[in-house]
């Protein structure tokens, strides 16, 4: 559990360094993180501060902008809202842009360190669990039993496609023998099994199928090597994140309800680090490349907001949109964050474990 606080802490403070940063760089610069604490630190302007008791939502960096009680000029060049077009995309762009280096920079240590899962893939799918009294074990097969062929047709080499082929064959056969040839202990064996028939009519077996497949590391031999990997690494896993957020749009009703909160983010982090420590490499490089990609949603309250909010006044040739109507669109995604915030929390914490047992 501490290990994925750990990742979580780091990994929400990465974004808002990023902006730190960029608003630094071009002396737009007063931050915090959530509601201020009682314990301040200021240098150059700066002023720093952590929260005591806040709600987990996220951190956070403002500027004195957006301060009705700031002493600043609200013509002082120096504030963001008065700055080049360009100099306020760098700003807003850089937690994003913070995001996308730090996962690369996780996948880059975790090569050079603990090495890169690779999966190879074998012919057949894996038998793990065969459940007691069922048509399978009636019928002879085994846990670790590997399935090369089914009534005479062999099957492809990994991957899920050969188990929904597979399932299909057994779910169209109720009642009905169905010949599957089986590697075990080095030897090939045939054996012939009989699904029994579920109350919606298919043929169910009773066993755990996955594809056959084995995991090993790969360590780079060179910083080239190691980059190279880490490239391949990082584009495989963002375009997993982009295409988990398309089905989350596309089928939102289904899919609703897996969208996660800070709290079940550290469950999964304390599950990993629980089944496998070098697994946190890849569950903090995927958190990243995850909030790089929603903060870039044009919705209000997200940086992508903001920057849609720029880009118009840029098509509209420096004329900003009226400032009440600025303001309407960011209270309302504020707020929108802010309750779906709390809701997460709340409907992740009631289902933790040891939270259920309780009631």
């Amino acid at each position: 559990m501490d290990n994925a606080l750990s990742v979580s802490v780091v990994v929400g403070a990465d974004s808002p360094s990023g902006v730190i940063l960029a608003s630094d760089r071009f002396n737009t610069n007063k931050y915090g993180a959530d509601p201020s604490l009682k314990e301040n630190g200021q240098e150059k302007g700066v002023t720093f501060s952590a929260e005591k008791g806040a709600f987990p939502i996220g951190g956070f960096v403002g500027f004195p902008d957006n301060d009705p009680h700031s002493e600043i000029p609200v013509d002082d060049k120096d504030l963001l809202k008065n700055r080049p077009i360009l100099d306020r995309v760098i700003v807003i762009s850089a937690g994003v842009i913070a995001n996308v280096i730090f996962a690369y920079v996780i996948i880059f240590v975790q090569v050079l360190s603990v090495g890169l899962p690779v999966q190879e893939a074998f012919p057949g799918i894996l038998v793990p669990e065969v459940i007691q009294a069922s048509a399978a074990a009636r019928d002879g097969l085994l846990p670790g039993d590997v399935i090369v062929s089914v009534n005479g047709s062999e099957l492809p080499k990994g991957g899920s496609s050969s188990v929904t082929q597979l399932v299909d064959i057994i779910k169209k056969s109720p009642n009905v023998n169905v010949s599957l040839k089986v590697e075990r202990g080095g030897s090939d064996l045939e054996i012939g099994v009989t699904p029994d028939e579920s109350v919606d009519g298919t043929g169910r077996i009773g066993v755990q199928l996955s594809p056959n497949v084995r995991i090993s590391k790969v360590i780079a031999k060179n910083l080239m090597e190691a980059m190279s990997f880490s490239g391949k690494e990082f584009w495989g896993l963002s375009s997993n994140v982009v295409d988990g957020l398309k089905q989350t749009f596309f089928n939102f009703s289904q899919t609703a309800n897996k969208v996660s909160g800070p709290v079940a983010i550290i469950a999964v982090g304390a599950e990993v680090a629980r089944s496998n420590l070098d697994g946190l490499y890849q569950f903090a490089a995927v958190l990243n490349i995850n909030l790089a990609v929603i903060n870039l949603l044009p919705l209000p309250a997200l940086d992508g907001g903001t920057l849609a909010l720029i880009l118009v006044e840029a098509a509209r040739g420096g004329r900003k949109l009226p400032q009440e109507i600025e303001q309407t669109i960011m209270s309302s995604g504020i707020m929108l964050v802010f309750l779906l915030g709390i809701y997460l929390i709340i409907r992740d914490t009631l289902n933790l474990d040891f939270i259920k047992e309780l009631l």
